[in-house]
């Protein structure tokens, strides 16, 4: 017989208490290693694995779901997993209540990688048709990275190299790490929320280069989909050349490093005058050879004057006239076209920065922006002043 006065409850009572206990762990500070085993799949939503310790014969079992999980899984992988215990009263089977699984090292990081690269290009996500083109001079870019990458830098550096004048809306996001992807689909959808007259021009999301763990926000799903529905067309420059990620092949545009992306967003303004001076080259030779038609046309009118004159004075009145009319319209056309492209070159020359540089104007920029309004200024503040030979930093009085 059992002792007196113990307290009799029912099992459903029992595995209450036991929930009720288990509930004190503090398993959102508890990140649980381990290698997964028997991954399946149930309905397209229902998870359920074994998470085996690597040293010792132990292991637990694990249930999620596909709306939280979105991590690729697989039998084999190396993962982390954050999760809360409980014990099932249907089933008397204890369990872990999975909310998050993120793959641990460069094999399992690789695996997932590759499994979640399949899925997206089975998707259409890296579909070459539905990529589109990048405006060849963009006025508003968005930047989404780290400002105290260098990756910062060296993009701003090369554009206002390459080309002056674009406004840069940066957008500060960590790039790896626990925030990363979150920063960075915020900032996606922080653009795309902009009215479409606020919007830039094109999107550039980058970062240097780093391992596979390091560009692991760059792989994650949910960033992957954040650039492919993007109403922004969208540049990704990450890493060094061998680098890649999931967003290079979602982007429209795929720049190599984040100096390409610069590369890539704006021409150099010495390509866009060299094509000016070859289209100004071709017109010229163009010209030269009406020009050299209407010699012929003016021959052969002579070899017909002469023709005239020898059958009747008064047919070759009128054919010198005819001809003296069309000669003057064409003088005339040639003259007008001359001072056309006379003009033309001046007014390039005009917008040329060093021109303007060269005859006593100057430009003031601060943290990289063309400062237009003195009142956007205040004491203190450090400028750049551009002058047409040279530049100093200076300080607001």
């Amino acid at each position: 017989m059992l002792e007196e006065g113990r307290k009799s409850i029912s099992v459903g009572d029992y595995i209450d208490l036991i929930n009720d206990a288990m509930a004190l762990i503090p398993s959102e500070e508890i990140v649980v290693v381990g290698e997964i085993v028997g991954c399946r799949i149930s309905q397209g939503k229902w998870i359920n694995f074994d998470l085996k310790d690597e040293e010792r014969e132990a292991k637990v079992s694990c249930f999620a779901t596909t709306f939280k999980v979105k991590t690729p899984l697989e039998d084999g992988m190396r993962v982390q997993v954050v999760g809360y215990p409980k014990v099932y009263e249907r089933f008397g089977k204890f369990s872990m209540n999975v909310e998050a699984v993120e793959p641990v090292g460069e094999g399992a990081l690789a695996k997932a990688y590759m499994l979640l690269k399949a899925q997206l290009e089975k998707e259409g996500l890296f579909a070459v048709e539905r990529k589109r083109l990048l405006p060849r001079f963009p006025q508003r870019i968005g930047l989404i990275t780290s400002t105290e990458a260098a990756a910062y830098g060296d993009f701003i550096r090369i554009l206002n190299n390459r080309w002056g004048g674009v406004e840069v809306v940066h957008t500060p996001v960590h790039v790896q790490g626990q925030h990363a992807v979150r920063e960075i689909i915020a900032a996606f959808a922080a653009f795309d929320r902009l009215p479409k007259a606020e919007r830039p021009d094109m999107l550039v999301l980058t970062r240097g280069g780093g391992s596979l763990e390091d560009l692991h926000a760059f792989n994650d799903e949910q960033v992957a989909r954040a650039v492919f529905q993007s109403s922004i067309p969208v540049v990704v420059g990450v890493g060094h050349e061998r680098d890649e990620s999931l967003c290079d092949f979602v982007a429209d545009v795929r720049a190599s490093t984040p100096s390409n992306a610069a590369e890539v967003v704006v021409p150099d303004r010495r390509e866009v005058w060299r094509e000016i001076s070859t289209s100004l080259t071709r017109m010229n030779d163009g010209l030269d050879h009406k020009l050299d038609r209407q010699n012929q046309k003016v021959e052969s009118a002579m070899r017909s004057l002469r023709h005239f004159m020898e059958t009747g004075m008064h047919e070759m009145r009128l054919v010198i006239d005819q001809f003296s009319h069309a000669f003057d319209r064409f003088r005339l056309s040639l003259v007008a076209t001359r001072k056309h492209i006379d003009t033309l070159s001046r007014l390039l020359a005009s917008y040329d920065i060093k021109n303007i540089l060269e005859r006593g104007f100057s430009v003031v920029r601060r943290s990289g922006k063309i400062v237009r309004d003195a009142k956007k200024l205040a004491p203190g503040n450090d400028i750049t002043v551009q002058f047409g030979r040279g530049e100093i930093q200076a300080e607001v009085k």
